[in-house]
């Protein structure tokens, strides 16, 4: 019996040996990989931290000073330009605009790619298409059909309109573009969403007489939530960040310069480094606040469907 007791009493140190030294082993594994995303993130947010917050010169190198007596005299001036807060105007349209019809016609695809007839590997291979094209290469095809007043689009609708010469028409190209580029992705969300939908479900409601409307709207909609909310999430937060397409196709002119496009053009071009590292701070923290607005709001949603 004492045997018994001293055995029962030397477990839980064993045990808790066997978690120390567990816990030792995965910071050395996790180690490299966290000082690896120190090294690649940390480091460059860090450093535009530190631009931000002065005035770099260009001509005497190693010159720099505080920006406004604290340090803040970048973001004062970056916020009292209209050219930031046109930036941003245009950036929230364009992400409205271009996720809300990406989720439309990625839910559209999502559901003939899920539908069982002949040809479905073939269907889904086409449209995955646009997704593994690069943005580049696809803001240069939409340049070449909408760029000539007697191009492809014109000579379709029977007009001269230069579409990338004048507002809005610019912004509705790149947003034409970004949803013809990314539908496919929202797309590719959503369908794993519907293949874990049990199939039995719609045979009951196929059985109590249920229209297709009805299964749609009382069954695929409520259990696909999860994953269109998870879309929405990656969607938006790539918008937000918005460079490349209205980079090659306008570089920013008529009214489409986005948060990006404009932190790009007074960092790289115009070589005012303080004040493009502030614009791309404050581009950060708009992401940030929408990604913890998803986070507290939409997420909560997800875990409440989930347990449901």
């Amino acid at each position: 019996m004492a045997e018994a007791t001293v055995q029962s009493g030397a477990s839980p140190n064993r045990r808790r040996s066997r978690g120390l030294s567990e816990k030792r082993l995965a910071f050395f594994m996790v180690s490299p990989s966290m000082a690896l995303i120190a090294l690649v993130a940390a480091y460059p947010i860090a450093y535009a931290i530190w631009l931000s917050l002065h005035e770099y010169s260009v001509r005497v190198a190693g010159l720099s000073r505080w920006a406004g007596p604290v340090g803040l005299g970048n973001y004062q001036e970056a916020l009292s330009n209209s050219d930031f807060w046109s930036a941003l105007t245009t950036t929230l349209i364009f992400t409205v605009a271009s996720v809300i019809l990406e989720l439309l016609i990625g839910l559209a695809m999502a559901l003939a790619m899920h539908a069982a007839f002949k040809g479905q590997g073939l269907l889904r291979t086409v449209v995955l298409v646009p997704w593994a094209v690069l943005t580049v290469v696809t803001a240069i095809m939409w340049r070449t059909i909408f760029e000539s007043p007697q191009g492809f689009v014109n000579q379709i609708v029977g007009g001269d309109t230069v579409w990338l010469g004048q507002e809005p028409f610019a912004l509705i190209v790149i947003i034409i573009a970004d949803v013809w580029k990314t539908a496919p992705f929202m797309a590719l969300l959503i369908l794993a969403g519907l293949q874990v939908i049990p199939g039995d479900i719609y045979e009951a409601a196929k059985v109590d007489g249920a229209t297709a409307w009805q299964r749609f709207v009382k069954i695929t909609l409520p259990l696909l939530t999860p994953a269109i909310l998870v879309a929405l999430i990656f969607r938006t937060l790539d918008a937000l960040r918005i460079f490349d397409l209205p980079y090659v196709l306008t570089k920013g002119a008529n009214g489409t310069t986005t948060l990006s496009l404009v932190a790009q053009q007074t960092f790289a071009e115009n070589r005012i480094y303080g004040l493009g590292a502030a614009y791309s701070i404050l581009t950060f923290i708009v992401v940030m606040i929408v990604s913890f607005t998803y986070i507290r709001t939409v997420g909560g949603n997800i875990r409440g469907l989930a347990e449901d």
